[in-house]
């Protein structure tokens, strides 16, 4: 037998069947310059020499994990419904002579051929591309721009090596279902119906309580933590919930549909109706992937979106200043002489420097850890229970003078009472102490938090403002030395505005010296001096940090986005030419007894509007739920914008909606031309 004979009859099937091959050829094409995108991105010399770049390039390169297992799924599932339509060609090569061995050689051809092309032209479009989304990157994390290009030979070798690996495993897998069936049973593959599947009620029950109950949990979460802790878990419960409730409620809804008697028996409704009730386990799960994938995207696009939109009120909410500073001491700073020394010695400093100070927040802390019981702070959590784990806090003691100093109001106290502000978390006692000791009564009212490090706390928290700082904290240390052989330390925090250029705040472009600089220099004499540990933080510095990493999501977003939305259009493809090439039979039989082409034109509407939309009805309801989740995850990155998630959330449903309906539109007309123009493989 001629050595081309296998290569050119590969080729010839994959051209014959090009209407099935070319959606699949082209989604590993664009899954592999994805990978190649990401992971060239992760590597990339670039990124590790900017401020904030190294956040983005693990982000990158967690992105292109998901990407490789999301390629693996994905590429086995479409290729499914190629083998399924070449199962009848399969059968009739083996019938005429030609074994299992021999068939297995035509898919061994395939899977190089396809492997060959797909991976090449994606590594060509990947490097072709990987600048222009390098630009892109930069651009999204306000970053200067480099004008170089690179090869990324790493990424390239992983690339071939990753999907090498993917088409050598989907071989394998035509070869395992090529050896199970028989030729008879290839030939008559696509002409065996599907029994009836039956309305399993209680799988659909289930289903609908594992959505009820990933809902609740939703909505009954409070924390962020928490929030975190349960999101994975509820993020299953939807996925397997969905997946029962399109599979087993689908069918019943045909079978309810068909009990309808002015509804069913009608030529719009009665070919659709009759063909899906004999579809509906396959087609139930479509649709369940369909509505899984949107979902994702929806929830990707609308909270990396906020990010990256919202990035600068969440830098404003953890850097409410240009400079902080602080300084963690022993007793020193309980003494008003040292306390004196040190503001002044930074005042001088910051002066010195050529900087005017404004909006000064100067106040005093020291910060413990434990669990509420009532009024009681339990400090020793060795025998808590597990319910008692969630209601764990930080509590952050400061003096009345420095509280009302910062905050400019006039609160008086007196000895034995304190005030209570609460962050993510309730207190509704009306004393206070710390292992039933130091008792302290609460007085009754509202006051605001500080802002800075303490109200972005992404764990619970309390500040207790005391009358008497100077008297309290020696017996809270004493107490913490007799109990644990170690203490909490008092910090000393001076934040305040200035009107230096952001790069002479901080070493941002190689301007040296800068204030921040100056200030440690200063401070590190006197960490020396009196023992105590000294640290300062600049807004403009850190702000590279959080664009680094909220612009890396919006990114990351993006680019997962775009390769779902293909995935869901491939399945929505496949289905409706598998579907019509099923239901092309039928509609020739129903055409010679009187069926018009509007009658079918009317009945794949009907089709449309009873089924098929219905993953996007899914996905929007999920999205609805999923928003409770989605705040309280952006919250635990300093991001509590309700208004603009809401926008967000709003554009991001609306555009895929339209797109969901061009897609359908287009893949429902090659479902038409199939099932009414009468057209052959």
């Amino acid at each position: 037998m001629n050595r081309g004979f296998y290569p050119r009859l590969a080729w010839t099937g994959m051209k014959q069947n090009r209407r099935l091959y070319l959606p699949y050829l082209l989604t590993c094409t664009g899954v592999t310059a994805v990978f190649y995108i990401l992971m060239g991105l992760s590597v990339s010399s670039v990124l590790p020499q900017m401020s904030g770049g190294r956040s983005t390039a693990l982000i990158m390169s967690l992105g292109s994990m998901v990407i490789a297992f999301f390629a693996l799924i994905f590429l086995f599932y479409t290729h499914s419904f190629l083998i399924r339509r070449r199962s009848r060609e399969f059968g009739l090569y083996n019938v005429l002579g030609m074994g299992k061995g021999n068939i297995a050689r035509i898919l061994l051809w395939e899977t190089l051929l396809s492997c060959g092309a797909t991976t090449l032209i994606g590594l060509a479009l990947g490097i072709l591309l990987s600048k222009l989304a390098e630009v892109a990157l930069l651009k999204l994390l306000h970053l200067q721009i480099a004008y170089t290009f690179t090869v990324s030979i790493p990424s390239l070798l992983l690339t071939l090596g990753l999907f090498a690996a993917i088409h050598a495993l989907i071989f394998l897998r035509s070869l395992w279902e090529l050896h199970r069936v028989s030729a008879v049973a290839l030939l008559r593959s696509e002409s065996v119906g599907e029994k009836p599947p039956r309305a399993r009620w209680a799988l659909a029950v289930l289903g609908i309580a594992l959505l009820g109950g990933a809902y609740w949990l939703a909505v009954s979460i409070r924390e962020p933590l928490e929030a975190l802790t349960w999101f994975f878990v509820a993020v299953i419960m939807v996925i397997v919930g969905t997946y029962l409730l399109f599979i087993a409620g689908s069918v019943a809804l045909c079978r309810m549909l068909q009990k309808n008697p002015r509804y069913y028996y009608q030529p719009r409704h009665f070919v659709s109706v009759s063909s899906m009730a004999y579809r509906m386990k396959r087609n139930g799960a479509g649709l369940a992937s369909i509505c899984v994938l949107a979902t994702m995207v929806l929830v990707m696009l609308s909270s990396t979106t906020c990010l990256y939109f919202g990035q600068e009120d969440a830098v404003n909410a953890r850097y409410p200043r240009d400079l902080s500073v602080k300084v963690y001491g022993d007793r020193y700073l309980l003494d008003s002489e040292k306390l004196a020394e040190l503001r002044q010695g930074v005042e001088n400093t910051i002066f010195n420097f050529g900087g005017n100070v404004s909006n000064v927040a100067e106040y005093r802390t020291i910060s413990i850890s434990g669990l509420v019981d009532g009024g009681d702070i339990r400090t020793d959590s060795s025998g808590a229970s597990v319910s008692d784990s969630t209601r764990a806090v930080q509590i952050h003691i400061l003096p009345l003078e420095d509280y009302n100093a910062a905050t400019g109001q006039t609160l008086p106290l007196s000895d034995g009472q304190v005030y209570v502000a609460t962050l993510r978390t309730e207190f509704d006692s009306d004393t206070l102490s710390i292992d039933g000791g130091m008792i302290r009564h609460v007085m009754k009212r509202e006051i605001p938090m500080l802002g800075g490090p303490s109200a972005a706390d992404i764990t619970p928290s309390l500040m207790v403002v005391v009358p008497d700082f100077e008297q309290f904290v020696p017996a809270l240390q004493d107490y913490f030395m007799e109990k644990y052989r170690s203490y909490p330390t008092v910090v000393w925090h001076y934040a305040f505005d200035t009107d230096l250029p952001e790069n002479q705040q901080a070493d941002l472009d190689g301007v040296t010296p800068n204030l921040k600089a100056a200030l440690y220099e200063y401070l590190s004499h006197v960490s020396s001096e009196w023992g105590v540990g000294v640290s300062v933080e600049s807004k403009a510095e850190n702000r590279a940090d959080f664009y680094g990493m909220y612009g890396g999501l919006f990114f990351l977003g993006i680019m997962l986005s775009i390769v779902f939305i293909f995935a869901a259009v491939a399945i929505l493809y496949y289905k409706q030419l598998s579907e019509g090439y099923e239901d092309q039979s039928r509609f020739d039989i129903m055409q010679k007894v009187g069926m018009t082409k509007g009658d079918i034109r009317r009945s794949i509407n009907s089709q449309l509007l009873t089924v098929f939309y219905l993953p996007l009805l899914m996905a929007g309801v999920h999205l609805c739920f999923a928003f409770p989740f989605i705040h309280k995850l952006l919250m635990l990155f300093n991001l509590d914008n309700r208004g603009l998630l809401i926008g967000t959330t709003a554009v991001s449903f609306a555009v895929f909606a339209v797109l969901y309906a061009l897609v359908y539109k287009l893949t429902g007309n090659a479902y038409y031309h199939i099932v009414a123009d009468g057209q052959r493989e």
